[in-house]
């Protein structure tokens, strides 16, 4: 086995973040085989109850991501804390819900990172900005199919990018730590 499928998720309940890689089991070296953004818009009739729009988005996210992750061996995620409002947390609830459903009801095991893992391990700095992962996964990974415009004749990314940037950030620091080399040797045995 020289190359293994994994997933980073950067969930969310409006803009959930996929990034599709692929990682030599020998040198260690990812690329990026796609990036998917899973959004769902809020409802806008007054007659629908926040509690049911929850759910429908919930819902629609639970049926993206198995689609999304066709053929992936790992998952690589960062679990969501300290929300600072009512929705906040309600949303770090339905993620990780999602992601626990992801490892148990389809049997693909997750490699947790902390938020600051993933900051440091790609811009070197506990405290990096929504732009500065994004110029940094645009430029590790130029040929990714990222979301971009034209800006005064040069192709720039969007601020879209934001939940797949930190995707791709989450599997390069999940790489680096000593449960995904569990996972990997056990991955390689298998294969074997």
């Amino acid at each position: 086995m020289a190359k293994i499928r994994v997933a980073g998720l950067d969930g969310s309940k409006r803009n959930f973040g996929v990034a599709i890689m692929e990682i030599d089991t020998r040198t260690l070296e990812a690329e990026v085989v796609d990036l998917i953004l899973i959004k769902t818009e809020k409802e806008k009739s007054k007659q629908v109850r926040k509690s049911s729009d929850n759910f429908r988005s919930a819902c629609q996210i639970a049926e993206e991501l198995p689609k999304a992750l066709k053929g992936v061996t790992s998952i690589f995620i960062e679990v969501p804390s300290g929300g600072q409002s009512y929705d906040a947390v309600l949303g770090f609830g339905i993620v990780i819900g999602l992601y626990a459903s992801i490892e148990r009801m389809l049997g693909i095991p997750a490699v947790e990172v902390a938020p600051s893992e993933t900051k440091l391990a790609a811009v070197g700095t506990k405290t990096a900005s929504k732009q500065e992962m994004i110029e940094w996964a645009f430029e590790k990974f130029p040929n990714a199919p990222w979301r971009t415009r034209k800006l005064k004749g040069e192709t720039v990314p969007t601020l879209d990018n934001e939940h797949l940037a930190d995707a791709v950030a989450i599997v390069h620091a999940g790489m680096k730590t000593p449960a995904f080399r569990q996972t990997l040797a056990i991955l390689t045995a298998a294969a074997a």
